[in-house]
């Protein structure tokens, strides 16, 4: 069944609610450990542009995943970075915004050698 707008310019009439001036400062990231749907969906965190990549690691991925059995096997020097479905290798030491992190971006990671709890992919 189709769907008629009430009026036909009704994209102005919109307020979006999750725009990154609405979030005092912060952008809203998103992350996404891959091969390891333990973890079903990517989650939400409100950052500060300015916070080093490195940064980002050690206080927002690892003390999130750090439950699964995995975990301690990760070698991060090998970890594989994706940033809005482009490949990257972060600058650990540079921003989430010098690093390509922008509002709501998707920050995904894979593990090379790890594929889940024994291999199942979660």
């Amino acid at each position: 069944m189709s769907v008629v707008a009430l009026t036909p310019d009704y994209e102005k009439h919109i307020e979006f609610r999750d725009l990154e001036s609405n979030f005092h400062g912060n952008r809203v990231v998103y992350l996404h450990w891959e091969q390891h749907l333990s973890f079903c969906s990517a989650i939400a965190f409100p950052l500060p542009p300015s916070m080093p990549f490195g940064a980002f690691v050690e206080a927002i991925v690892k003390p999130h995943y750090n439950a699964h059995p995995d975990f301690e096997k990760i070698d991060w020097a090998q970890v594989v970075w994706m940033i809005d479905d482009e490949k990257r290798t972060p600058e650990m030491e540079k921003s989430l915004d010098e690093n390509g992190v922008k509002h709501k971006s998707l920050v995904r990671f894979w593990t090379p050698g790890l594929s889940g709890y024994k291999g199942s992919a979660s």
